[in-house]
């Protein structure tokens, strides 16, 4: 809502409150006062007071409203000078709406005094009335106007406390049942005790007034409070309602400064934890996959400490570029970030697609895993044949590569220190993949895969690999056995 407009429905609603509760209150004076009420003098007086009265309530509203859209208008963050001011306004408005009323009963009980007892009781009450209503109806017409104020102080600014829940109630019941009460009962009392009152003095009509206070008053303080709470509730219940549907990003106006306005920050406190566990989750899987990210999410949840560290088999992949430093030095920067770029993709989508794990890029070569964290049917016949599919798919780009595969027992888990570790796998089958791809850029199909990986794999996998003899790989005594892609 813009400043300009927000001024002007606020000091529009107050205003209007005073006028219908003056309106009640003549009409309630005429009902029950009869024509010793309703003289000339009354009605001039009347009519007077409440036009002084109504550009008391305008003007005032105007005033106590206008600091405030300075630097809400402005866009500013509010000063504690500003704070402390905004969280007056609910009294200096309660100040304003009792101004008129002071002046009416200053006016028209002097000039009544001549008029009997029962015609001072009848507007005594009703001025009661009208202190109460107007107050009540100000809240209820202000209460949604006012909630851009409140919401543009942030809840970090020193907001001061406000009543709560239990102190609103406790005011309703006050202002609504107890005073109208004890007003029915303290000239019950005065006339039976004559006290100011003589015994045949009628407060009849009094009585009447007073208990159309409580039930009138009370009807119209029930609202205001009961929208002061159920509308910030009900903000929040369907706002979890967007979040249970997926929308994240939904926040709520924090307009409340009570408990309920600890609700709302809460809330959006919830929801902003949310989006950083879904920031989160997101790096991850860009590290190894949605799909990989997902389950692993999913296992980790069914099964604590899934990911901690354990023994398992697992086939390795190992994919290594050739020429990547003479592509450095007979190309631009950008452009071996291009090649890397595209070499990288390639590879995250095979993988993917197999439900492996990226485990690390290292330079121009990329480790992948087929088998931890997420246990797969056949680890190895999935590695091969990802192996198979990644060579075919290199060899659009200018560089050359060479790729190994292995399978066996390794450990799955997280290695480094308390406050900065990694995901993981280590045994002998991930340096037998290294040597592999080494190896393999010798070989015209640019795959290779050791007897293990071979052997643990499905037939209809092995049938697409040949045997291509032993060879001794760097670093190693005894022989390996390799297979290549048949085609």
């Amino acid at each position: 809502m813009r400043p300009r407009r927000l001024l002007t429905k606020y000091a529009a609603g107050l205003t209007s409150a005073y006028v219908l509760t003056l309106a009640e209150v003549v009409a309630i004076i005429a009902s029950l006062g009869g024509r010793s009420v309703v003289t000339v003098g009354n009605l001039i007086a009347l009519a007077v007071v409440g036009l002084v009265g109504t550009a008391t309530v305008a003007i005032g509203a105007v005033l106590i409203i206008r600091p405030t859209m300075r630097w809400l208008s402005a866009g500013q963050l509010p000063t504690p000078a500003q704070v402390r001011t905004v969280a007056k306004l609910t009294r200096r408005q309660g100040a304003i709406t009792l101004a008129p009323w002071l002046l009416t009963a200053a006016v028209l009980l002097p000039l009544n005094l001549d008029s009997g007892s029962d015609v001072i009781a009848v507007m005594g009450s009703a001025i009661l009335f009208g202190i109460i209503a107007t107050s009540s109806t100000g809240f209820l017409f202000t209460l949604r106007t006012l909630r851009p104020v409140m919401a543009g102080v942030p809840t970090d600014a020193g907001r001061p406390p406000v009543p709560g829940i239990r102190s609103r109630l406790f005011l309703m019941w006050t202002v609504c049942t107890a005073l109208p009460g004890l007003g029915i009962a303290v000239l019950l009392v005065l006339r039976y005790r004559h006290w100011l009152l003589a015994p045949s003095t009628p407060i009849e009509l009094a009585l009447l007034v007073l208990a159309l206070v409580a039930v009138v008053l009370g009807l119209r303080a029930m609202i205001v409070v009961s929208m002061s709470i159920s509308d910030p509730i009900h903000q929040v219940i369907n706002a979890m309602a967007d979040v249970e549907k997926g929308d994240i990003d939904r926040t709520v106006e924090v307009y409340e400064w009570s408990e309920i306005g600890r609700l709302q920050t809460g809330f959006n406190r919830m929801v902003a934890g949310l989006r950083e566990r879904d920031r989160l989750r997101d790096l991850f899987g860009r590290h190894v996959g949605e799909e990989v990210a997902r389950r692993a999410f999913e296992q980790a949840s069914g099964q604590a400490g899934s990911l901690t560290g354990e023994e398992r088999d697992v086939a390795v992949l190992f994919i290594d570029l050739v020429g990547s430093t003479r592509l450095a030095v007979e190309h631009e920067p950008h452009e071996v970030a291009d090649v890397l770029n595209d070499f990288f993709r390639i590879v995250v989508a095979g993988v993917d697609e197999n439900h492996g794990l990226v485990n690390k890029f290292q330079g121009d070569a990329a480790l992948a895993v087929f088998g931890a964290p997420l246990r797969v049917s056949c680890a190895s016949s999935t590695a091969l044949a990802t192996a198979r599919a990644l060579a075919h798919e290199l060899r659009r780009l200018p560089v050359d590569f060479g790729i190994g595969v292995s399978a066996g027992p390794v450990f799955a888990g997280n290695i480094g220190a308390e406050n900065r570790y990694e995901y993981t796998v280590v045994g002998d089958a991930v340096n037998e993949a290294a040597r592999l791809a080494d190896c393999a850029k010798e070989f015209d199909g640019r795959v290779l895969c050791s007897g293990p990986a071979f052997h643990r794999a499905g037939p209809a996998e092995r049938e697409q690999w040949v045997h291509r003899g032993e060879t001794t790989l760097r670093g190693r005594s005894g022989a390996t056995t390799i297979y290549a892609p048949a085609r």
